[in-house]
């Protein structure tokens, strides 16, 4: 099938990989390939709204944003609704520490801040736009309340392990924003809170 719509449509480039390296690698072997001003992720089972990337542009441009991210839902595998996440106007590196603000599949960054890398590490995507707003200074989300990306939660994805997910988590803050064990710890306690009441919202 993407192999027929990049026939069809010559902005379309697909890259495929002798063996599967798993999510970090795919996405670093994308930015790499990638000739455009500005990137955006989706994996394949999630979606976006037909006008999310146009009306990131423009909120960017009006802004002067280099990240830029949205509202989006988290819905079942079948489609239902479990929860809508609404995130901050803005975000700082401080308060992106607190709480990953930025959905994967809702964000854009200006290519003019440098390309980082996804690590091969759990919360790979946290710790890339943890990277880019440090870079940027600051993100801002498109204002409103309409979700521009759909969020696929699968029971059996990697993420659904809550315990290792809080010690990707501390590895994050220890290893790679190399806060000490205080401060470490209580960043933790606000991530473990930020993470409940998303589920709440």
């Amino acid at each position: 099938m993407l192999d027929a719509l990049a026939d069809a449509d010559e902005r379309i480039r697909v890259i495929h990989a002798r063996t599967n390296g798993g999510v970090a690698a795919a996405r670093n072997t994308a930015i790499h390939a990638a000739l455009g001003s500005h990137i955006a992720f989706l994996d394949s089972d999630d979606g976006w709204h037909p006008r999310k990337l146009e009306w990131q542009m423009e909120h960017m441009e009006e802004t002067r944003s280099r990240v830029c991210y949205t509202c989006y839902d988290r819905i079942t595998e079948d489609g239902h609704l479990l929860s809508r996440v609404r995130p901050p106007a803005s975000v700082d590196y401080a308060q992106m520490l607190r709480s990953n603000r930025i959905g994967n599949l809702t964000g854009l960054y200006d290519r003019a801040l440098g390309d980082a890398a996804f690590p091969a590490v759990g919360h790979e995507d946290y710790v890339f736009w943890l990277e880019m707003v440090r870079r940027a200074g600051h993100a801002t989300c498109v204002p409103g309340d309409q979700p521009l990306a759909y969020y696929r939660v699968r029971e059996d994805s990697v993420s659904a392990d809550k315990w290792r997910a809080a010690c990707w988590q501390w590895r994050i803050y220890r290893d790679f924003a190399r806060l000490g064990w205080l401060s470490s710890s209580s960043h933790m306690c606000h991530y473990a809170w930020e993470a409940v009441r998303k589920r709440m919202a």
